[in-house]
C-alpha cells in the first residue's frame, strides 16, 4: 500500500478504538469549553445549561455503570446509571439557575456560569477551542459533535507528526512509528479530552512541522506555518502563544549563533523562525494587556486559592515561588519512581542529535510542556495533562533514533541481493 494509506489506516484504527468511551472523558472545564461552543451558536444560557450537563451527567452515568459492572461485591446489583444521571443533573443545575437568577456578573459573557466570575474570565479569553468545536456540536448535537471533534484533532496531530518526519527524509516505517506513538503515548489520551490541550498539541506540531520545512530550504512555506499557528494559539490559549514563541525566537538565535562559530550563515529559514517567534512575543504582551486579559497575578491567585474558593493571598508570588519548589521536588521524586516519562524524553532527546538543526527547534516546542508545567504547580492535576506537550520530543524523537537501525536493516537485504548475482558489496 501505498503510504498515504496507510496513514489513513492508523488513524482509522485510532478513531474506532475511541469508540470505547463516546463521553466520560470530560473535566471540570470541559463544561465551559462546551457552553461557550452552544452560546457562539446562538443558544441561550438556559439551554446550553442544560445541554451541557446532559452531556456531563451522561458520561458520568455510563462511568457509574461501568464500574458497577466489574464491583467484586455489586457485579450482579441493578445498575446505577439512573440514579446517577439524575443525582448529576439535578445538582449541576440547581447551582447554575441560583447562578442564573443572581444575573449581573454572573451572567456577563458567553459562557454558562458553572464557575465564579473570575474564574470563567480566564476561560472568556480561549475562544479558539470553542469556535473549532461550534459546527461539529451545532450538527452532531452535544454528545457525538464533542467526542468527533477530539477524533478529528487527535487524528490529525499523528497525521502531522508523520508529515514532520517525511520532511526530514525519515524512511516511511519509521514516519508511521512517530504517528502510532502520537496515538498510544499519554498525547494520543490527552488530545482526546475535549479541552483545549488537543488542539494546542496539533497547532505546535503545525509549527514544527514548520521550521521542519523552513531548514529544508523551504523558508517561506515554513515560516507562514510557524506565524500561522502562532496566531491561532493566541486565540486557544495564549500563554502557548507566548511560551512557544519565546522558546522558538531563542532556538533560532541558538542555532543562529552555532552555525556562526563554524563559519555557515545562519540561513533565512532559521533567521525568519527567530523573526515570527519575537514578534509572536511582543504581540502576545501587547494584545493581551489591551483586551486586558486576565494577569499573571490573577492567574497565580487562582492557583494559590483553589479557583478563588479561599480568599487571596496577600503575597502571591513569595507562595508560589515556595510552592515551585516543593513541586519539582516531590515531581522528580516520583518521576525516579516510575521513570517512564524521564527515559521517553532521554530517548528523544538522543534521537534529536541526529539532526541538531531540527532538534534544537523541537527542544524548544517540547519545552512549552515544562513551562506550562511550571506556571501551574498543581500536583493533583493527573494524567501529565500539563506537561503533555513534552512528549513530543519522543513522538518525534524517537524514530530519529531508530533511522541509523532502519538504515542498516535496508541495506543488508541489498547486499544479500548483489551477494546471489556474483556482485562483490564493496565493488
Amino acid at each position: 500500500m501505498r503510504p498515504r494509506t496507510w496513514v489513513l489506516v492508523l488513524a482509522a484504527v485510532c478513531a474506532v478504538l475511541q469508540l470505547a468511551d463516546v463521553t466520560g472523558r470530560d473535566t471540570p472545564d470541559s463544561k465551559n469549553y462546551v457552553s461557550y461552543a452552544l452560546a457562539l451558536g446562538g443558544t441561550g444560557k438556559r439551554q446550553a445549561a442544560a445541554e451541557t450537563v446532559d452531556w456531563v451527567c451522561a458520561g458520568r452515568a455510563s462511568a457509574a455503570r461501568r464500574a458497577q459492572s466489574v464491583d467484586v461485591l455489586r457485579f450482579h446489583a441493578p445498575s446505577p446509571a439512573g440514579r446517577v444521571y439524575a443525582d448529576c443533573r439535578s445538582a449541576e443545575l440547581r447551582r447554575v439557575t441560583r447562578r442564573l437568577r443572581a444575573g449581573g456578573a454572573q451572567t456577563d459573557g458567553h459562557i454558562v456560569p458553572f464557575v465564579g466570575p473570575r474564574l470563567r474570565a480566564v476561560f472568556e479569553v480561549r475562544p479558539g477551542y470553542p469556535v473549532f468545536l461550534l459546527p461539529f456540536v451545532a450538527v452532531f448535537g452535544v454528545t457525538w459533535g464533542v467526542w468527533l471533534a477530539s477524533v478529528l484533532v487527535t487524528v490529525a496531530g499523528g497525521m502531522l507528526v508523520f508529515l514532520v518526519l517525511r520532511t526530514l527524509s525519515v524512511p516511511v516505517p519509521l514516519a508511521l512509528t512517530g504517528q502510532a506513538l502520537y496515538y498510544v503515548l499519554p498525547v494520543g489520551t490527552t488530545a482526546m479530552r475535549p479541552m483545549a490541550e488537543g488542539l494546542l498539541l496539533a497547532l505546535t506540531l503545525t509549527a514544527v512541522w514548520g521550521c521542519a520545512l523552513a531548514l529544508t530550504r523551504r523558508a517561506r512555506t515554513g515560516t507562514a506555518l510557524v506565524a500561522g499557528a502562532l496566531l491561532a494559539l493566541f486565540t486557544v490559549k495564549h500563554s502557548q502563544a507566548l511560551f512557544l514563541g519565546a522558546d522558538l525566537a531563542g532556538a533560532g538565535a541558538a542555532v543562529a549563533l552555532w552555525r556562526g562559530r563554524h563559519g555557515r550563515a545562519p540561513g533565512r529559514g532559521v533567521v525568519a523562525i527567530a523573526a515570527a517567534g519575537c514578534l509572536a512575543v511582543a504581540g502576545t504582551l501587547l494584545l493581551a494587556r489591551l483586551l486586558r486579559y486576565p494577569s499573571e497575578t490573577e492567574s497565580v491567585q487562582d492557583l494559590l486559592t483553589n479557583h478563588y474558593a479561599h480568599p487571596d493571598r496577600l503575597r502571591p508570588w513569595r507562595e508560589f515561588l515556595h510552592l515551585e519548589g516543593n513541586f519539582w521536588v516531590e515531581w522528580l521524586r516520583r518521576q525516579a519512581k516510575e521513570p517512564l516519562f524521564a527515559a521517553a524524553l532521554a530517548a528523544g532527546a538522543w534521537g534529536t542529535w541526529r539532526r541538531p538543526a531540527f532538534g534544537v527547534f523541537l527542544l524548544a516546542a517540547a519545552g512549552t510542556g515544562i513551562l506550562t508545567q511550571a506556571g501551574h504547580p498543581d500536583i493533583t492535576i493527573g494524567g501529565d495533562r500539563l506537561i503533555v506537550l513534552a512528549w513530543l520530543l519522543p513522538v518525534v524523537g524517537v524514530p530519529l533514533l531508530l533511522e541509523p537501525l532502519a538504515h542498516r536493516m535496508a541495506a543488508v537485504p541489498a547486499q544479500g541481493a548483489r551477494a546471489a548475482v556474483g556482485v562483490h558489496p564493496m565493488r
